[in-house]
């Protein structure tokens, strides 16, 4: 397992989530790219028109998928727990999926398709090992509220949260090889992982780019 390398230098500045502008610079042009849980289509929409990718998406809701074809983008509704199945093996070079994996039933089954279906793939989460979840754990005893987890937990979609540390052991257990990885910090930066331990205590958001072994 390979920990860290540098983002690339460019940022996409139109793409307001941090964790989207670094999927964006990880993404090489002209790539065959699905984007799971591609929402309104706003990942999508700039990687086809800023890096010329061969772009699809898969969104639940039924409001995404028309604000995406609205945007022109070749998006079809699904479930990632139930969808993915039907693609073949790797038959895209990037499949994405931002701030979705939470919100499945089976992460791990989720996670296996990903490998399966991409030549890589691009995985980000919010981190409940952040040090401010911890701390309004600790202080207050109640669910913590984020700017990556913004929802009270009687309304959030989140049913399977988990830290840096618990990602990459379900990653060595399914024995998918971590390529490069990155935490979001505070101000909206990028930090290659190098410390796992300092990673899950100070980034709010894990970015992780991933292949099969």
């Amino acid at each position: 397992m390979t920990l860290g390398g540098d983002a690339r230098t460019r940022r996409s500045s139109n793409l307001a989530r941090s964790d989207l502008r670094l999927i964006a610079d990880l993404i090489e042009p002209g790539s065959r790219v699905l984007d799971i849980g591609c929402g309104e289509g706003i990942l999508l929409e700039y990687l086809v028109r800023e890096k010329a990718v061969v772009g699809r998406g898969m969104e639940l809701s039924q409001e995404g998928v028309n604000a995406s074809v609205a945007r022109g983008l070749s998006v079809v509704q699904g479930d990632a727990d139930t969808a993915l199945s039907y693609y073949p093996d790797q038959a895209f070079d990037v499949v994405v999926l931002s701030k979705t994996l939470q919100a499945t039933r089976d992460p791990r089954a989720v996670l296996r398709q990903l490998v399966r279906i991409g030549n890589n793939a691009i995985v980000s989460f919010p981190n409940f090992g952040y040090w401010r979840i911890r701390l309004e754990l600790l202080l207050r005893g109640r669910m913590p509220m984020t700017p990556s987890l913004p929802a009270p937990w009687y309304e959030t979609e989140n049913i399977h949260l988990c830290t840096l540390r618990d990602f990459v052991a379900l990653c060595e257990q399914e024995q998918i090889r971590v390529e490069r990885a990155f935490t979001v910090r505070d101000d909206g930066s990028p930090r290659p992982i190098s410390s796992l331990g300092l990673a899950n205590l100070f980034g709010h958001d894990g970015v992780f780019l991933l292949r099969r072994s």
